[in-house]
């Protein structure tokens, strides 16, 4: 929303200056987004005489004028408008002046050959149009020396604030003046509205073909004839307005209706009499209907849109944009004013179907005053005849006004409850009347009517909020809040709050980089994870690829992935912690954390380098990160078992499932199976793993937290390998689980360093070769002590797999 300042003390008197104002208007929920002062940019240009205009010697196109700025010193400056010429009056820049249409600074130089000391502009050069034809041509009776933006009306601020969609009363300058008035910084102004008494019935009849439920759709409309009026452009001091605020002057009956619709938040539309056939009815469009409307373009229309029809078919939307065919122009004698209210959910439903935006439309969908309706007719109708002239007719109403105020219980103690804030009931009452509320009552609770502008008015914390805006959020009194207990606070985070933030910085410190992605997905992806069912689609979606709650984090991530390799980044490597959703219950909702792993990005780093290019990522890469995020979770895997295979979106011999026993899974690990590759038309080799954080085991309460002293053994440890012949179908796991129950108290750790099939195992055997390395930890072990040990490995590795040590 646009206004200059000279527009809004219209309507305000106020001695404030234009800081005091921006700074109110923030301080009240209207916030200032920016303040454009031409004054200020354009105070170098003034307005100089053109005393000579020479042929340059070394250019047929240019001229060699002096020109006087009112200083009683000509300069030389060398121009290149073709209307350059003695005797006129034009806008001088000299050097040092920021030009903006060009985007360059000027200084003193030669054009060739010839000194120039400043520039002649255009309008275009100035920022204040399109005309790049020559210099501006200003009038005899411009005062020479005077600064141009003062000359031209331009020293009037623009000021533009960002309202929010429940605020349709500040969508006028009246509205935000009577916001400020409120405030204390000047007085509103009230000048009165008497009814036009006009000539004669109105001979277009109106007829309001929407009844039933449909009634909201248009519950009034009113209509005027003025004959005899005389369009031509529009009084300057209109015109400059308009443009201040990013509109193009057309001719005067469309500049009023615009300069209505912000003056007064009253949207108007004006119909050549002689272009309307019969009489005018409001109904439902109908299917094949089109119109060619005053955007240049044609839109199809749909029976949920309500048009304004006369015999010959649709003349306008409704609340949105007329049509070419009854436009007004220049030759424009007899003009139709309409002022009607329109459904605001329908106007915008019917406003995203077209693609149309326009004022009339922003101020529709959310709500214009309805008991401004015929007032403003009435004050477009005074605009008309006093820039416009002819004769009005009385106005044709059909319809009525709706009732839209409802009375409120207000105790004022409700502001202290709500707001925190202490004011006197005299403070209270003077900001609710000032902003137009009747206030009845004298005691502690009164009678509160909200008036007709403001449609977001429901309840009592509705009148709280205004109170405390104009007040002052400034003026609550900030106030610690009590604890609840003595002594220490205990923590507050949940489980699930702690593993959440753990997590993450497990990850992070995997080398992998969080995404955050969409909670939604398209309706393929979630069906290939797990999903998409009917309580999980969107009512409402967003875009049409957002379309269903995520089953799992994996999709989004694997889509992230791919378009950071589309855009040069094949080796990525990606976490999210998130909400996912199984169904539409509380209890169908968990948290989870994925990681994803594209092309070469492992542990140590992808790519290629001098030493040796990374290999492709591998399904051990993605176990090894589920693994680290449990151990950094604290998460107990004494008891955590590695089953083969995995969910359908996984590769079904290179995956497995993380369990604590078979009826507790909590994650899985594995290679994107080729059938979600070529789904998602993804490319490389990609491996994830998931792990649902809520499925794992609570931690088990210690009275204390301290860690336990650092251990570090003074002796050397031993390492021993050993190769054992297993069936082919036994995991190497299972050996290494067996053999380090041989002896845990000096194990240390055990690695998986071969595996083997081929020449000289038996036939659905392989070799599974182990390094098992002991830490002493009392005394230096002798080679009988290790034999022994040994011993114990082998035999509990035969008895828990059947293997037997290789030869």
């Amino acid at each position: 929303m646009k206004f200059t300042l000279s527009w809004l003390k219209d309507h305000l008197e106020t001695d404030a200056s234009l800081d005091t104002i921006a700074e109110t208007l923030t301080r009240i929920g209207l916030e200032v987004e920016g303040i454009e002062d031409k004054a200020t940019a354009l105070k170098p240009y003034v307005v100089a005489r053109v005393l000579t205009a020479e042929q340059h010697p070394n250019a047929d196109r240019l001229r060699v004028c002096m020109v006087d700025t009112g200083d009683g010193q000509p300069l030389q400056v060398v121009c290149g408008a073709p209307n350059a010429r003695a005797g006129m009056k034009s806008v001088f820049a000299p050097p040092g002046t920021y030009v903006p249409g060009k985007n360059i600074t000027l200084s003193v130089g030669s054009i060739r050959g010839v000194e120039s000391r400043g520039m002649l502009c255009s309008g275009a050069e100035l920022g204040l149009g399109d005309d790049h034809d020559g210099i501006l041509d200003l009038p005899e009776d411009a005062p020479v020396g005077e600064p141009y933006a003062l000359y031209a009306g331009l020293d009037d601020p623009v000021v533009e604030i960002n309202l929010t969609p429940n605020r349709p009363d500040c969508t006028s300058i009246h509205g935000i003046a009577r916001d400020l008035a409120a405030t204390g910084i000047g007085i509103l102004k009230r000048e009165p509205l008497p009814p036009v008494r006009g000539e004669g019935a109105c001979p277009v009849p109106v007829v309001l073909d929407v009844a039933g439920e449909d009634a909201k759709l248009c519950p009034l409309f009113a209509l005027r004839l003025v004959r005899g009026v005389k369009n031509g452009p529009s009084p300057a001091w209109m015109q400059a307005r308009l443009r201040a605020i990013g509109l193009r002057p057309i001719n005067a009956l469309v500049d009023i209706t615009n300069y209505m619709t912000f003056d007064r938040g009253r949207p108007l539309h004006v119909f050549d009499a002689a272009k309307v056939s019969g009489g005018l009815t409001v109904r439902r469009a109908r299917s094949g209907e089109t119109l060619l409307a005053l955007d240049g373009r044609t839109h199809q229309l749909t029976e949920d849109m309500v048009v304004i029809a006369d015999e010959r078919g649709v003349e306008s939307v409704g609340g949105i944009i007329g049509g070419e065919a009854s436009g007004c122009d220049e030759g424009t004698v007899d003009v139709l004013i309409e002022s009607a209210l329109w459904d605001p959910a329908n106007i915008a439903q019917t406003g995203r179907r077209l693609g149309v935006i326009t004022d009339a439309r922003y101020r529709f969908e959310r709500g214009v005053d309805p008991a401004f309706a015929l007032p403003g007719l009435d004050l477009a109708t005074r605009l008309v005849l006093d820039i416009c002239g002819g004769s009005p007719s009385e106005a044709t109403i059909a319809g009525e006004v709706p009732e839209t105020g409802h009375v409120i219980d207000f105790p004022w103690t409700e502001v202290r409850r709500l707001a925190g804030i202490e004011l006197s009931r005299a403070e209270m009452k003077v900001t609710l009347e000032t902003l137009g509320f009747h206030v009845a009552g004298t005691g502690d609770r009164v009678k509160v009517l909200a008036p007709s502008w403001r449609p977001d008015i429901e309840g009592k914390a509705d009148l709280v909020e205004e109170i405390v805006r104009i007040a002052g959020l400034d003026r609550i009194e900030p106030k610690p809040l009590p604890r609840l207990v003595a002594g220490a606070a205990k923590p507050v985070l949940t489980v699930i709050q702690k593993r959440t933030r753990v997590a993450k910085r497990a990850l992070a410190s995997r080398g992998l980089m969080e995404a955050v992605t969409w909670s939604f997905i398209p309706h393929e992806d979630a069906v290939l994870f797990g999903g998409g069912g009917s309580a999980l689609a969107l009512a409402n979606p967003i875009a049409a690829d957002l379309s269903d709650m995520r089953p799992s984090l994996v999709p989004g991530l694997l889509r992230a992935a791919q378009r950071n390799a589309d855009r040069g980044y094949p080796d990525v490597a990606l976490f999210e912690v998130g909400q996912c959703f199984a169904g539409d219950e509380p209890d169908e909702q968990s948290i989870r954390a994925a990681a994803v792993r594209r092309g070469s990005a492992g542990r140590d780093g992808g790519g290629r380098h001098w030493d040796g290019a990374a290999g492709p990522v591998d399904v051990f890469q993605a176990k090894a990160d589920a693994l680290a995020l449990l151990s950094g979770l604290g998460v107990p895997t004494g008891g955590l078992q590695v089953a083969a295979g995995g969910p359908d979106w996984l590769h079904p011999g290179r995956s497995g499932t993380l369990q604590f026993g078979p009826k507790n899974p909590v994650g899985h690990f594995g290679e994107i199976h080729p059938r979600i590759l070529k789904a998602l038309d993804l490319k490389g080799t990609l491996v994830a793993f998931e792990i649902v954080l809520d499925a794992l085991p609570l931690p088990k309460f210690k009275p204390t937290k301290v860690k336990p002293a650092l251990a570090l053994s003074d002796f050397q440890p031993v390492s021993r390998d050993f190769a054992f012949v297993v069936g082919r179908d036994v995991a190497a796991g299972e050996v290494v689980k067996a053999a380090q129950a041989a002896e845990r108290k000096l194990i240390a750790g055990i690695d998986v360093f071969d595996i083997y099939e081929g020449t000289g195992i038996p036939e659905g055997s392989k070799s599974v070769a182990i390094a098992v390395r002991l830490q002493p930890v009392e005394k230096t072990l002798t080679d009988a002590e290790i034999e022994a040990v040994s011993a114990r490995i082998v035999a509990e590795v035969a008895r828990k797999t059947g293997a037997t040590l290789r030869s």
